[in-house]
């Protein structure tokens, strides 16, 4: 499994923009394809954004689809998640997972979290209105 730690996280007012970051390391990063997860309270974690290991490809839930973007960088052993256009919605626990990428392109189901096997702390984000 490879180590994650989030970070970048905090309270903004609606319209508002964060950026998240995510630290990697004990496994090659470029051996995983990425994601970010959410969770507000009292509900099930639900996913953000995935990429796959080459950056070639992106997926986002409808929900935030024009408002965030997912990036990586292979060579600093980190992943990204521009938030802009914030809503009170998006308030919620902030979480970083790592797959492994031949998992997730069999499946081709990036949204699925089962299929991550390493999660990050998490970060908060508080969106206020």
């Amino acid at each position: 499994q490879v180590q994650l730690v989030e970070s970048g996280g905090g309270l903004v007012q609606a319209g508002g923009s964060l950026r998240l970051s995510c630290a990697a390391s004990g496994r090659p990063f470029s051996r995983y394809s990425m994601g970010w997860f959410r969770q507000a309270p009292g509900k099930e974690r639900e996913f953000v954004a995935a990429i796959t290991w080459s950056a070639d490809t992106t997926y986002y839930a409808d929900s935030v689809k024009g408002r965030f973007t997912i990036s990586r960088d292979n060579a600093k052993n980190a992943l990204y998640l521009q938030m802009n256009s914030l809503k009170p919605e998006d308030t919620a626990v902030y979480y970083c997972a790592g797959g492994l990428a031949g998992v997730l392109h069999y499946t081709g189901n990036y949204s699925n979290k089962g299929l991550y096997n390493s999660w990050g702390q998490g970060t908060q984000v508080t969106v206020s209105s």
